[in-house]
């Protein structure tokens, strides 16, 4: 009987994983140029972590998060976001007494227990970057340029920046106070999850995707007009650096963010190109959430971005899987031993070489090289052997030449232009 994997924790295969690496390495390319560092945090940690900093009421904390007892009777959660994780890194290790503003980079893994669907998972693999000590609009700006850069680097298109402010300690409480009430005359309209929560997290109501709270919250109040002046100065400008940047977006004043934490500044890229889950990046300013930790009162502002819906916009033209450089094709025993010392020669400079290792013809072993999109192909036999030379195909060229067999690794390294290793 065979075992198959977890639902909702996907494998990435080769042909997948490609378009993964690529996102990687320009996300890591990008995040480098504006000054970030990376970070790497555990996959585990103290349940309170996310209890304080995401909020106890919250779907992720109520619902989502994979927690239990290790034997020592810890309650320790897998993550199910990064931004926690980080910050706690940050507090614990004291990163603000080195730099003034730390510049975060993290990429992994998160949990969430939560009904698989397209690009949405319970095992999910996010890219995510968080700036903390400064509360300076243009930060806010910065960051979303890093976004909007990233993008066009990856070459995804199709995708909308949306902006909107949630206020900060002074100004939202009063907002929250009209919203439940407004909320409260139009609970049968609601869904159970926001009847259930409409006193503790009314904002929610506001991005529910149930036609019923679509409906109901069509006039609800906007929180734009709400903010107190700090804020609404601090929006302005952001959308003023924007315009300055020439970088398109939408104000969306009924954008929320899932988590507590949040505050003034929050954004989403999202796409019409993945259903309902249309959101491939998000995040927003989270001011207190040091503080709220256990560190300093320090400002921040950070996003994430999941790899599977990016990859799914991405698609399979993203990059072409990598083809040896060369395959050995032997003819014989005698000819298959020398084979493989010269691939194992050849890989030592940095070439991508393969050969067959089960004595198959030459017609077999050219479809096999064929198949893996090889550029050269060196066809050594007997004769070749007793002679000290071989042929050796350009399949891009469709060209052949004889070398000579001491001669192979030089003439490979500088069609490659490649260094020897051992000379550099």
């Amino acid at each position: 009987m065979s075992i198959a994997g977890i639902k909702g924790m996907n494998d990435i295969l080769p042909g997948e994983v490609e378009t993964w690496q690529f996102l990687e390495k320009t996300a890591r390319e990008v995040f480098r140029t504006y000054g970030f560092s990376e970070i790497r945090v555990p996959v585990v940690e103290k349940t309170e972590l996310f209890c304080r900093s995401i909020g106890e009421t919250t779907d992720i904390v109520e619902k989502e998060m994979y927690s239990f007892e290790d034997r020592s009777g810890n309650s320790i959660s897998l993550r199910p976001e990064g931004t926690a994780p980080v910050m706690r890194a940050l507090v614990q290790h004291k990163l603000y007494n080195l730099d003034s503003i730390n510049k975060l980079y993290y990429s992994g893994p998160m949990f969430r227990y939560e009904r698989p669907q397209k690009g949405r998972y319970r095992q999910f693999h996010q890219l995510g970057a968080e700036v903390v000590g400064v509360d300076d609009p243009k930060v806010d700006a910065q960051v979303l340029a890093m976004l909007d850069q990233f993008f066009q680097e990856a070459g995804i298109a199709d995708v909308e920046l949306q902006i909107n402010s949630l206020g900060c300690p002074e100004c939202r409480p009063a907002y929250r106070d009209l919203l439940v009430a407004y909320l409260e005359v139009r609970l049968e309209s609601l869904c159970d999850d926001c009847k259930r929560r409409y006193r503790t997290n009314p904002l929610r109501a506001l991005d529910c995707k149930s036609t019923g709270c679509k409906a109901a919250t069509a006039e609800a109040p906007s929180v734009l007009a709400h903010l107190c002046c700090g804020c609404d100065t601090h929006f302005g400008k952001v959308r003023g650096y924007l315009d300055g940047m020439n970088i398109p977006y939408a104000v969306n004043d009924r954008m929320v963010r899932g988590l507590d934490y949040y505050t003034k500044t929050t954004f989403e890229m999202v796409t019409t190109r993945l259903g309902s889950q249309n959101a491939v990046a998000a995040g927003g300013r989270y001011d207190g959430l040091v503080k709220q930790i256990g560190g300093p009162a320090l400002s921040g502002i950070g996003f994430a971005m999941g790899l599977e819906r990016l990859a799914l916009l991405k698609g399979d033209e993203a990059v072409v899987r990598d083809r040896p450089e060369i395959f050995l094709a032997g003819l014989g025993e005698a000819a298959s031993d020398r084979s493989f010392l010269l691939m194992q020669e050849l890989q030592r400079q940095g070439l991508r070489a393969e050969m067959d290792f089960e004595g198959r013809s030459l017609k077999s072993q050219m479809r096999r090289a064929d198949k893996l999109g090889a550029r050269y192909v060196l066809i050594l036999g007997e004769d070749e052997l007793s002679r000290g030379g071989a042929e050796l195909r350009d399949m891009d060229a469709a060209t052949q030449e004889d070398v000579q067999l001491d001669q192979l690794l030089s003439v490979m390294i500088e069609r490659c232009g490649l260094v020897r290793r051992d000379k550099a």
